[in-house]
């Protein structure tokens, strides 16, 4: 079962992990230059749980500085496919990049997991002043309409 974990930010910094008791990644990463990181990830996520038994795929780019993150979310049938790419630095080149993690799991239990965490941060925002932590606000918009369709999905 994976294990999704973001950490509450902290002066522009968020501390995430991802762990299936098999292999496990954890990294930092930068409110910028990618910035709406948080909302394209909730907007990926709704997209591949509402795709249905067709093939999807997803690239999200997202950084630590220097380096930068590909996570790639792939929808075949009933099963999500995440990837993680690091590149050592900003140039993104395909060649030396290097696969960091790799799970395979249900779309309900990968989407679920995301959801655990995505709350855990909902519900710590104020205490954890995440607006003023990750400069930026909290995609409330993008999290309710994926948790809506995480529960539409739970219901087929």
């Amino acid at each position: 079962m994976l294990e999704v974990s973001f950490n509450s930010p902290q002066c522009g910094w968020m501390s995430i992990g991802f762990d299936d008791g098999v292999s496990e990644f954890h990294t930092t990463t930068a409110h910028a230059p990618h910035e709406f990181a948080l909302a394209e990830l909730l907007r990926i996520l709704k997209a591949i749980v509402a795709a249905g038994p067709a093939v999807d795929s997803h690239l999200l780019k997202w950084n630590r500085n220097p380096e930068e993150f590909d996570f790639r979310f792939v929808r075949n049938a009933d099963e999500m496919l995440i990837e993680i790419f690091q590149y050592p630095t900003d140039e993104r080149n395909p060649a030396n990049r290097e696969l960091v993690f790799s799970h395979t799991g249900t779309v309900s239990d990968v989407a679920a997991a995301f959801a655990a965490t995505f709350e855990q941060l909902y519900e710590d925002r104020e205490t954890d002043d995440f607006e003023f932590n990750w400069h930026q606000p909290f995609p409330l918009e993008e999290f309710a309409d994926f948790k809506s369709n995480l529960a539409e999905h739970r219901n087929r």
